[in-house]
């Protein structure tokens, strides 16, 4: 070793993420320089040199949370939690005292499955409200629920027509029901609703980052830019420090993007700090199943669900093909089979070589779409936490909604792994918690309609949050494993998270998280 390294890790299990056998590892410059054992280390040292003693605990490659909006998520994590209200009772009782802001009543997490199979409507609510006006955004992020005070504040008094799959849900007579489906309905409600100063949406993003290190990780692939001061602010951010995850962020791609803006999206590629950079681009295949907006083959058991994002989805495949030609790759949400089928249709269209692109969600495929994913290079991105929004029985509104058939295919990640593909595993918070552990204990032990035959192994899990995160960010020549020369992105667990069971991996203790080679918990 030429020079001394700045860290060294020293009595640790080492996963390289495979088990390698060495107990030491040596950082500098933020980068990974040698691994050995107590008496390499002992030669490394130097006058500088930062000694960490692991304790024994398992080293692995740092965590990656491979989808996750931690910006744009402190947006729809604002006000009453309702994430923990289970009927419509418990909803109404939360709405009673739930604080305001601005006069308004705001809040997120509310499960489709709390109206009981009711349809979303403000009559439910509105004798709890006193007359303000509530924004209540769904569990799935891709839908709310406002009040008559709130419709009347933004204009929405009818049905609208969009550019992109969304809608005013309205009854009979045309009246707003006040629930807003997908993206751009609920766009029109943001010009009125109360706003974040700009002091606290930076300190609310550090503690939010600081918290994530904790749970061992060490970055995050953003599937958004999270408005267009997102830049500043990261940089602002690391003008005062370092932020404590590196930060990967996807521009969203909506219907009707002309030339000039996909051109646009091409010149923002490589924009980057110190930990964050601009990577790839985010597309919209379809919306949710609990929304009744997941792109299906067939009808889901309301009759809806045969529409894509994209009115044209010709027009979605030829914005791909655009953004291919010039080395962009591409992340898609799709959640039908029917949506991850066009996807997959684009990808083989687009012949071989180029830059790699890959399809999140995935939360119902059939058999013959599995095999497509190895063959053409298209990293599968997929939550397991999710899987906790379901029932095993199927009672649930997701399986409802999809049929025995295709609940009975939910979330497919051991299929996808056994036919070869990559798969890179996250969190999606604020859907989800942001729990690393979390996401590894889930992938091994699938809950609700997902069966138990879907799970994991403990190094497929891990490997999901490192070398497979790694490739689905075209990273894997300097991120997501343990070796000379690769990123000094290293997370130590009190326990071996491939060898525990799901269980103790989910709640047991991160000794350390180190990202960039600089120490962001422990020690």
């Amino acid at each position: 070793m030429s020079a001394a390294p700045d860290l060294l890790l020293v009595d640790a299990r080492v996963r390289t993420p495979e088990p390698s056998g060495h107990t030491a590892v040596a950082v500098r410059d933020g980068l990974i320089t040698a691994l050995g054992d107590a008496t390499d280390a002992r030669a490394w040292r130097g006058p500088g040199t930062q000694v960490v003693d692991l304790g024994g605990a398992t080293l692995t490659p740092g965590l990656t949370d491979a989808h996750s909006h931690p910006v744009w998520g402190l947006e729809m994590f604002t006000g009453t939690d309702l994430s923990g209200v289970r009927d419509l009772d418990e909803l109404r009782a939360a709405l009673r005292g739930a604080e305001r802001r601005d006069g308004w009543i705001i809040g997120f997490g509310l499960d489709h499955n709390a109206f009981g199979g009711r349809p979303v409507h403000r009559d439910l609510i509105e004798d709890v409200l006193d007359g303000a006006p509530a924004h209540l955004r769904l569990y799935d992020g891709h839908s709310v629920l406002a009040s008559a005070a709130a419709l009347k504040a933004a204009g929405i008094d009818g049905p609208r027509a969009f550019a992109q799959h969304s809608e005013i849900v309205c009854d009979a007579d045309g009246r707003p029901t006040g629930h807003l489906v997908e993206h751009a309905a609920m766009d029109l409600m943001t010009p009125v609703l109360p706003t974040q100063p700009y002091a606290e949406r930076r300190d609310r993003l550090v503690d939010l980052l600081t918290g994530m290190a904790a749970t061992g990780l060490t970055s995050a692939h953003v599937m958004d830019l999270g408005g267009h001061d997102v830049p500043g602010l990261l940089t602002a951010l690391e003008e005062g420090g370092e932020l404590p995850l590196r930060l990967r962020l996807a521009p969203w791609c909506m219907p009707g993007a002309t030339e000039e803006e996909l051109d646009g999206f091409v010149e923002l590629q490589g924009r980057a700090g110190r930990m964050w950079a601009i990577g790839g681009v985010k597309f919209f295949m379809d919306g949710t199943v609990e929304g009744g907006t997941a792109w299906l083959e067939h009808a889901d058991c309301h009759g809806r669900g045969t529409d894509a994002f994209w009115p044209d989805p010709a027009a979605y495949s030829a914005a791909v093909r655009r953004l291919h030609r010039a080395g962009v790759g591409t992340a898609t949400h799709a959640i039908g089979d029917a949506a991850v089928r066009h996807v997959l249709d684009t990808v083989e269209g687009l012949g071989a070589g180029g830059p790699r692109h890959r399809i999140e969600h995935i939360e119902t495929v059939p058999d013959d779409q599995l095999g497509r994913f190895a063959a053409l290079g298209v990293v599968a991105s997929m939550q397991p936490p999710h899987t906790a929004y379901t029932r095993a029985d199927h009672t649930d509104e997701w399986s409802k909604r999809l049929g025995e058939e295709r609940a009975a295919r939910a979330w497919r990640c051991r299929d996808l792994r056994d036919a070869g593909a990559y798969l890179a595993l996250g969190s999606d918070w604020p859907i989800a918690h942001y729990d690393a552990r979390q996401v590894l204990a889930t992938a091994q032990a699938p809950r609700g309609a997902a069966s138990a035959r879907h799970g994991l192994t403990g190094l497929m899990a891990l490997e999901g949050m490192t070398t497979h995160a790694a490739v689905a960010a075209g990273e894997e020549q300097v991120a997501g494993r343990i070796t000379p020369g690769c990123r000094a992105d290293l997370t130590a667990f009190a326990v071996d998270p491939v060898q525990a069971p799901a269980g103790e991996t989910e709640s047991a203790p991160i000794r350390l998280t180190v990202a960039g080679g600089r120490i962001t918990y422990g020690n």
